[in-house]
C-alpha cells in the first residue's frame, strides 16, 4: 500500500512533493500514476481529480519560470529555460556556439543573445542538451549532465541555510542568502571568474586580501568557448602593467609600467562614454571600465589575442567598436627586438637606440628586426660614461630591473652610474620620488604619441658615443646658423609672401602693424610652467595640453601648447593669434603672447583661476555654489561677448565652437569666451557662408550647420541657446536622460514648456534663490535661440534686450532643432565630416558575431 491515509486525495500532493524535494521529478509523476491505479481512484471523481490537477500544477510551478531572475533550492534550469535579470538586461541559459554541438551554460545581453559574455563550464562541455542547473543540498550551484554527475560547481567558501542564485542587471550571477541581497553576503559571484569579457563592475587584476586573480582568457575559437591561447592579465613585477600573453608565457602586448597616474600605453584611451579605470594600492590592483548613460560596455579578448572595447547603446543590437589593443605594429611586443625602438609613423619603423647597431644588418635590410641591436662600443664602466635622455617613449619591459621607491631622479642616476651593469634608469613615479634601474637588454621600447607624457628614459652610453652626440649637435648648430645667415633674405622674402597669401586665404588683413603681441621664447615658457610638469597641467583637449605658468614678472598665465599630433594645425593656431590679438572685450579671454619656435606653437592667455563653466554646472557639489544671480550674470556676460563678436568689433566673427568648456571664469566668476581656433570672419554684407569642413561638438551645433555646412551669426545664437538651457538646468544637452522619453535637454525643455511646467527645468539647488519670472524668461529665450530654422531665431542684440528688460514682450518659441533626432540608443553622438579639430571622436561601427 503506497498511501494508507483515509483521505487518499490529500496524500497525493504530499507524495509528489516528497519525491520532488529528493530531486526525482519524473519518479514523482510515475508514483502519482501508480497510486491511481493501485488505490482505484476514479479519474472522474471531481474532488480527487481536482487535487490531482493541483499536484500537476505544483509540478509545473516548481520548474523555473522563463521570466524569473532568481533560482531557489527547489528549482532547476534545463535546456530552453533561462534566468532574466530584473531589468531584462542580461539572460542566463544554455547555448551552443556556432556550428558546435556541445552545450554550455552562459550569460548574454538580452538584445544581443549571440554575444556571450560569461561561460560556466568552459572546460567541461555538455555533449547533449540534457544539462541541469540547480542548487545542491550543500548549498552550491551545480551543473549536472544527463547522468546527474556534477560537471561544474561554484565551490563557494560560505554555506548558507537557504541559498538562492540571482542574475543581476550588471550581468553578475550571484549566490546569496535568500533573506539578504547585500553583496557582502555573496558566497560566490561570476564576476570573480571572468571568461573572455569584462563588463562594467568587473575587474581584471588582483585582490591582495583574498589573493584571488581575475584574468581574461580568450575562446579557443568562435565555435568553441573553452580556454584558448591568449590571456589578459594584470602582471605585477617591480611595478604593475597589463599584458596580453599567449600560451600563458609568451608576451603579445603590454601597456608599459604604472607611472603613478596611468600606464605607459593604452591605445585609444578613454572616450566621453567609456572610461578605463586603473587601481594600484595596498589592497587591490586591477583594470576596470565605467560608462556614462544607459549604455552596455564590454572589453573582450578575441581568439586571435586582440583586446576590444565595444559599446551597446540602449535600444541597439549592434556593438560599436571604440578601441583595440594591439592597435598598430609597434604595439606588438618586442617588434624591433632588443635595444631597438619602434616608430609607428616613420620609415623604417624600427631603429636601433643611440650607441647600438643591428645584430644582423642583413636581416634588418630584409625588414626583419626581431634579432634586435647590440652595442657599437662596449661599456667599460669609466667615469666618462654618461646618459642620453629619451622622451616620449614607452619604458622598456620590466625584465631584470630594480625598484627604489624613495630615491630621487638624481640619486637614481648616481646609483646607475656606479653599477657597471646598469643599462638605463627612469623615474618610476611621475608624481613623486621613485627609481627604476634596468640591467641587460632593453626590450619593447616604442615612441608615445603624446606631448604630455612626463616619464623619461636615460640610456647609458660610452664616452665615445656621448662625444659623437655632442659633436653632431655642435655641427648641426653651426650648419644651421650658417644656413640661416646666408639665406636670411631669401627666407624672409619667402615667409613674407607665404604670410600674405595665408592671411588673404583666411580672409584676414595681411598687415600686422596694428597688432602688438609679445613673442616669448621656448626657454622662458618652459621655466614659467616648471618645464611643463604634470603638477602644472590644467587640462587637455584635441589641440594638446594647457599648463599654468608664472612669468618672470609674476603674472600668472595659462599656456596652451599645440600638440604636433593635434588636428589643429598652423592655420587654426594663426587664426586664433590674429583674432584674439585684435579682439578686446571684458567677456573675451585675453591673449598675453605666443611662442613660435621650431615645431612649438603655444598661446599664452591670462590665467582663469575658476577654470571653465562646465567644471561648475555639471558637478552636483560645485553647481550648488552657483546661485541664481551668478548664473544670470554669466548668461548676460556670454551674450555681451557674442554681441561684441557679431556686431561691435571691427571684425564680424562667428565663433563656431561655443560650448561650456570654452567659457572660462575669472577670479570674480566673470565669463570669458575662449578658443577661437575655428572662428571665421564675415566681410561687408556677408550674412551666411557654406563649408564642406564641418567642425564642432554636435550637441551645440545648429541643424543647418551640422547637416548642410551653412553657418552665420544665427549658428552662434543656437549654441548660446543650448548654453543658456544647460546653465539654468545644470544638465548636459547630449547626455541628458529621462525615464519617460529619449529627447535631449532641448526636447525635454520644449515638452515642459508646452505643458506649462517650464519651472521644473530649473536646477533644484537654485530654486530657493531664483526669481521665477526671470527664470521663465531665460527658458523662453533659450528655446527661441534653438529653434530649427535660423530665420526664427533672434539676433544676439535682441537676446540681451529680452533678458535684461523685465517688461519686454517675448514671442512664443517654435519646436527646437533636433527635437526628434535622438532615439533611445543615442546617448552620445558626434558629427564629424571630413575632419574635426575639436574633441570629437570618429566612431567605427563593426558588428561582432559569436
Amino acid at each position: 500500500m503506497i498511501c494508507s491515509s483515509p483521505d487518499k486525495g490529500i496524500c497525493l500532493p504530499y507524495l509528489y512533493l516528497l519525491c520532488y524535494s529528493a530531486k526525482f521529478e519524473s519518479l514523482s509523476v510515475h508514483l502519482l500514476h501508480l497510486v491511481y491505479q493501485r488505490e482505484g481512484f476514479a479519474m472522474a471523481d471531481p474532488p480527487v481529480f481536482s487535487l490531482f490537477c493541483t499536484s500537476i500544477l505544483l509540478l509545473s510551478l516548481l520548474h523555473l519560470s522563463s521570466a524569473a531572475d532568481t533560482l531557489s533550492s527547489v528549482q532547476s534550469i534545463r535546456e530552453g529555460e533561462t534566468l532574466v535579470s530584473p531589468g531584462r538586461k542580461f539572460e542566463l541559459g544554455f547555448f551552443s556556439a556556432g556550428s558546435s554541438k556541445n552545450s554550455f551554460l552562459g550569460i548574454w545581453p538580452m538584445v544581443s543573445p549571440e554575444t556571450v559574455v560569461w561561460v560556466a563550464n568552459r572546460n567541461s562541455p555538455l555533449t547533449d542538451s540534457n544539462g541541469t542547473l540547480e542548487i545542491s543540498n550543500e548549498g552550491e550551484l551545480v551543473l549536472l549532465n544527463r547522468s546527474k554527475s556534477i560537471i561544474w560547481s561554484t565551490n563557494s567558501t560560505k554555506v548558507f541555510r537557504n541559498p538562492v542564485a540571482q542574475l543581476l542587471d550588471s550581468g553578475n550571477l550571484v549566490l546569496r542568502e535568500h533573506s539578504s541581497s547585500d553583496s557582502a553576503y555573496y558566497s560566490w559571484q561570476s564576476f570573480d571568474y571572468p571568461s573572455d569579457t569584462v563588463l562594467v563592475g568587473m575587474t581584471v587584476g588582483w585582490n591582495f586580501r583574498t589573493r584571488l586573480e581575475h584574468r581574461l582568457t580568450s575562446w579557443r575559437s568562435m565555435d568553441d568557448p573553452s580556454p584558448g591561447d591568449y590571456a589578459c592579465r594584470y602582471k605585477i613585477d617591480a611595478l604593475p602593467q597589463i599584458e596580453i600573453v599567449s600560451n600563458d608565457s609568451v608576451k603579445v602586448f603590454r601597456t608599459g609600467p604604472w607611472n603613478g597616474v596611468r600606464f605607459g600605453r593604452m591605445s585609444r584611451g578613454p572616450t566621453t562614454v567609456v572610461k578605463p579605470i586603473f587601481v594600484y594600492n595596498g589592497t587591490d590592483a586591477y583594470f576596470a571600465i565605467e560608462t556614462k548613460g544607459d549604455i552596455t560596455a564590454k572589453v573582450t579578448l578575441n581568439p586571435d589575442g586582440v583586446l576590444q572595447c565595444l559599446l551597446l547603446k540602449n535600444g541597439s543590437t549592434k556593438w560599436d567598436l571604440r578601441y583595440t589593443v594591439p592597435y598598430d605594429p609597434c604595439d606588438r611586443y618586442g617588434h624591433c627586438g632588443a635595444n631597438g625602438m619602434c616608430r609607428v609613423n616613420q620609415s623604417p619603423t624600427c631603429l636601433c637606440l643611440q650607441g647600438f647597431m643591428p645584430k644582423s644588418q642583413e636581416e634588418w635590410d630584409m625588414l626583419n628586426s626581431a634579432g634586435g641591436c647590440i652595442r657599437k662600443v662596449p661599456l667599460n664602466c669609466s667615469r666618462r660614461e654618461g646618459f642620453m635622455k629619451l622622451s616620449q617613449v614607452k619604458l622598456p619591459d620590466l625584465v631584470d630591473v630594480q625598484l627604489f621607491k624613495n630615491m630621487s631622479l638624481e640619486e637614481c642616476r648616481v646609483e646607475c652610474q656606479k653599477n657597471c651593469s646598469c643599462m638605463a634608469y627612469a623615474n618610476s613615479d611621475i608624481r613623486e620620488a621613485g627609481c627604476l634601474l634596468w640591467f641587460g637588454n632593453l626590450i619593447d621600447i616604442r615612441e608615445i604619441e603624446s606631448d604630455d607624457y612626463d616619464q623619461y628614459l636615460f640610456l647609458r652610453l660610452p664616452a665615445s658615443e656621448l662625444d659623437s652626440v655632442h659633436s653632431l649637435s655642435k655641427k648641426l648648430v653651426t650648419i644651421t646658423v650658417a644656413s640661416v645667415i646666408s639665406g636670411l633674405l631669401i627666407v624672409g622674402t619667402t615667409l613674407s609672401i607665404i604670410w600674405k597669401r595665408r592671411m588673404k586665404s583666411r580672409g584676414l588683413p595681411s598687415g600686422m602693424d596694428d597688432i602688438d603681441l609679445p613673442l616669448y621664447d621656448f626657454a622662458t615658457v618652459a621655466v614659467a610652467t616648471n618645464h611643463f610638469s604634470q603638477t602644472n597641467k590644467l587640462g587637455a583637449g584635441g589641440f594638446g595640453s594647457v599648463y599654468k605658468g608664472t612669468l618672470s614678472t609674476g603674472q600668472e598665465v595659462a599656456v596652451k601648447r599645440l600638440s604636433k599630433y593635434s588636428g589643429q594645425g598652423p592655420d587654426e593656431f594663426m587664426n586664433e593669434v590674429l583674432l584674439i590679438a585684435r579682439l578686446q572685450h571684458r567677456n573675451l579671454v585675453g591673449l598675453v603672447g605666443c611662442c613660435i619656435e621650431g615645431e612649438e606653437r603655444m598661446l599664452i592667455y591670462e590665467y582663469m583661476p575658476n577654470k571653465s563653466l562646465d567644471y561648475f554646472i555639471f558637478d552636483h557639489d560645485r553647481s550648488s555654489s552657483l546661485a541664481w544671480k551668478r548664473r544670470f550674470d554669466i548668461v548676460l556676460g556670454i551674450a555681451r561677448g557674442l554681441l561684441y563678436l557679431h556686431q561691435d568689433s571691427k571684425l564680424q566673427v562667428i565663433h563656431r565652437d561655443l560650448k561650456t568648456s570654452n567659457i572660462l571664469l575669472d577670479a570674480d566668476m566673470n565669463p570669458k569666451i575662449s578658443d577661437f581656433g575655428l572662428a571665421r570672419i564675415f566681410h561687408g554684407d556677408d550674412t551666411e557662408e557654406e563649408t564642406r569642413r564641418i567642425v564642432g561638438t554636435y550637441g551645440y551645433m545648429s541643424p543647418e550647420y551640422a547637416f548642410d555646412g551653412k553657418f552665420s551669426v544665427k549658428s552662434d545664437v543656437f549654441s548660446f541657446g543650448v548654453l543658456l538651457l544647460e546653465i539654468v538646468s545644470s544638465k548636459r544637452n547630449r547626455e541628458f536622460q529621462h525615464p519617460d522619453h529619449h529627447h535631449t535637454l532641448l526636447g525635454h525643455a520644449w515638452l515642459l514648456w508646452s505643458e506649462g511646467r517650464a519651472m521644473e527645468l530649473i536646477d533644484e539647488t537654485v530654486r530657493a534663490s531664483f526669481i521665477e519670472s526671470q527664470a521663465e524668461r531665460c527658458i523662453q529665450v533659450g528655446l527661441l535661440c534653438v529653434q530649427k530654422f535660423p530665420e526664427d531665431r533672434p539676433t544676439i542684440s535682441s537676446v540681451i534686450l529680452m533678458l535684461a528688460n523685465e517688461g519686454a514682450i517675448l514671442p512664443l518659441p517654435k519646436e527646437p532643432g533636433f527635437f526628434g533626432e535622438r532615439s533611445s540608443s543615442s546617448s552620445d553622438a558626434y558629427l564629424v565630416k571630413e575632419e574635426s579639430n575639436t574633441n570629437n571622436v570618429v566612431t567605427v561601427t563593426l558588428p561582432e558575431g559569436r
